[in-house]
């Protein structure tokens, strides 16, 4: 038992795990938008992201009972603010969901990594490298080229609007983890900021126009069960794994999402255009070089000495 306890304590102040485990959750991330999709056949969109956090909240509550003993007002106040993130993040894909592909919403939902450098230097004032803006750039390419039309005639459906104020909102959400992660403990910070998405995604029905419940299936009841879940492992290992992993080497770890996405909804019958997947493409590309850092090799002089 010692054994067992030395090994999981190691494993959980291992940087590789936390990378490992980044990668994991990045895989379970892309499979969750078509899940979600299939789900709106059963639900509205905000009653099932409601449903789908507080299954979150619930799990995470349990395996958390006896810590939530010593939240702080610090921790509460951190949970509040990236369940408010979760719940229009999740809550803007979710209803773009309703008229886009879920490989095209992933494509463009992974625009948040470019985003987080560039937010950064708006609000910390940390100016982003040359690569980020090139990054930038290809993923901007790549948006124009997955909204069907040209440079001459950029318009963005609804459902890609939305999509676009999902990115923007999931970028504040990991500055606000990466600033808060360390200081804080992990295990209550993850209930609250659930249940505060949760809760947000339930009184917000109304003022999205979903005015009734939709009725009882057992699809709907397994789905939100199922993602309820991958959120709790999703929310606790990002929280985890982001307090020993770089932003910068999370931000191209969380990249391979839409691509696992892309697989995914291509297996399941979606096809996107070949000028939108080539731009989808150039969004991943535009990804992962934002996070390059060139490293310049400086020669060392050759002392002279004899």
């Amino acid at each position: 038992m010692l054994i067992w306890n030395l090994v999981l304590t190691a494993f959980s102040q291992s940087p590789r795990a936390a990378q490992f485990a980044l990668i994991f959750i990045t895989m379970i991330w892309g499979g969750t938008f078509l899940a979600v999709q299939y789900a709106l056949n059963f639900s509205t969109p905000m009653f099932f992201v409601g449903c789908r956090f507080a299954v979150a909240a619930a799990v995470i509550f349990l395996l958390s009972l006896k810590s939530m003993s010593g939240l702080t007002l610090k921790e509460t106040l951190a949970g509040t603010a990236i369940g408010i993130m979760i719940a229009i993040g999740y809550g803007t894909q979710t209803i773009g969901l309703q008229s886009i592909l879920s490989s095209e919403s992933a494509f463009l939902t992974a625009l948040y990594v470019p985003l987080v450098p560039i937010l950064m230097w708006v609000i910390f004032q940390k100016s982003p490298s040359l690569m980020t803006w090139i990054g930038s750039a290809l993923a901007f390419t790549g948006l124009v080229l997955l909204t069907g039309n040209g440079f001459s005639n950029i318009t963005l459906s609804y459902g890609q609007v939305l999509t676009l104020i999902c990115a923007l909102v999931i970028a504040l959400e990991i500055i606000l983890i990466g600033y808060f992660a360390g200081r804080v403990n992990l295990r209550r910070v993850t209930v609250i900021q659930l249940m505060v998405a949760a809760l947000l995604s339930f009184a917000s029905m109304p003022l999205v126009g979903e005015h009734q419940l939709p009725a009882f299936s057992w699809p709907l009841l397994l789905i939100a069960t199922g993602l309820g879940l991958a959120s709790a492992l999703i929310q606790f290992a990002m929280n985890w794994a982001q307090s020993m992993v770089d932003p910068s080497r999370a931000a191209i770890i969380y990249a391979g999402e839409p691509v696992w996405a892309g697989l995914i909804g291509r297996i399941a019958g979606e096809r996107l255009p070949l000028l939108a997947l080539f731009g989808g493409l150039l969004v991943v590309l535009g990804v992962l070089v934002s996070e390059l850092k060139l490293k310049i090799l400086n020669s060392p002089q050759n002392n002279k000495d004899a």
